[in-house]
């Protein structure tokens, strides 16, 4: 949703769509330059939260973000944009704050996962008292992005240490991107058998419910309304009656203008076999 006016305008778009649960960005994704809320904004976030009973609210952080890059200074600009997420999530009592894993500029995959696991170790020594989880979003697997692998992101999980501080953000146009072809029953069932395996299904606390506009596997990037790309409604209509997840918030990433046709098509999928 929308912070176009106010932080708390992202609010009353979500309850006017339908929604029990939204995703918006704190400040733009797009500049580094910081803002922090004032003590009026805060108090009207959380005053209008309550009142409308959105639960939970979580943020995605910023598209400029990569701490797997092997470029010290770009390293550093991002550890302290991700610290300011944090800040301005605990701020507002976000629940989650989403982050893609980064891409390593043809450092390595290994070196990449380790730089990446050390900021997430020192971004949670700076906030110890913080409740915001970070969830770490799996990939398409564009360019070097690291996260096109459950493995990827086990490896994160495995190498941080306050391992109860993080959660994982399932993306299902990213995991179809980066080869799961999860139209197959088989395949959709083994994709949450290995999550479970590798990286507890107690963890996948995010779904962002995307169909794809590209092929399975094809490593592109690009989000289709519900049903209507390569993926089709059926792997949405076993994810949103799958008893494991009923209680997972599922979030919709696609133009604000579909967003009530995609919400409708979830609903209608919901109980379907019922």
């Amino acid at each position: 949703m929308s912070i176009s006016g106010g932080l708390e305008r992202a609010l009353l778009r979500g309850s006017k769509t339908g929604c029990r649960t939204i995703q918006l960005f704190t400040k733009s994704p797009n500049r580094w330059e910081e803002r922090f809320p004032e003590e009026s904004e805060k108090e009207s976030f959380l005053s209008l939260r309550r009142k409308l009973g959105i639960s939970p609210a979580i943020a995605q952080d910023s598209h400029l973000i990569n701490t797997a890059s092997p470029d010290r200074h770009l390293y550093d600009k991002s550890f302290d944009a991700l610290l300011g997420e944090m800040r301005r999530c605990e701020e507002l009592e976000v629940d989650y704050l989403v982050m893609h894993p980064g891409a390593h500029r043809g450092s390595g995959e290994h070196y990449g996962i380790e730089t990446i696991s050390e900021a997430l170790n020192a971004v949670h020594q700076k906030t110890e008292e913080y409740r915001v989880q970070i969830a770490v979003e799996n990939t398409a697997g564009q360019g070097t992005d690291l996260g096109y692998t459950l493995g990827h992101i086990e490896k994160i999980f495995e190498r941080v240490k306050e391992r109860s501080r993080l959660a994982f953000c399932l993306d299902t146009c990213h995991i179809f991107a980066a080869g799961y072809d999860i139209r197959k029953g088989a395949v959709c069932r083994r994709l949450f058998e290995e999550s479970d395996d590798s990286i507890g299904l107690e963890n996948l606390k995010i779904i962002h419910m995307n169909d794809s506009e590209r092929e399975c596997g094809s490593r592109i990037d690009r989000h289709e309304d519900i049903g209507k790309g390569a993926i089709g409604e059926t792997p949405f209509r076993w994810i949103m009656n799958d008893e494991r997840l009923l209680k997972v918030p599922k979030i919709i990433e696609t133009s604000q203008k579909s967003d009530r046709h995609n919400l409708r098509v979830l609903k209608k999928l919901l109980n379907y076999w019922h």
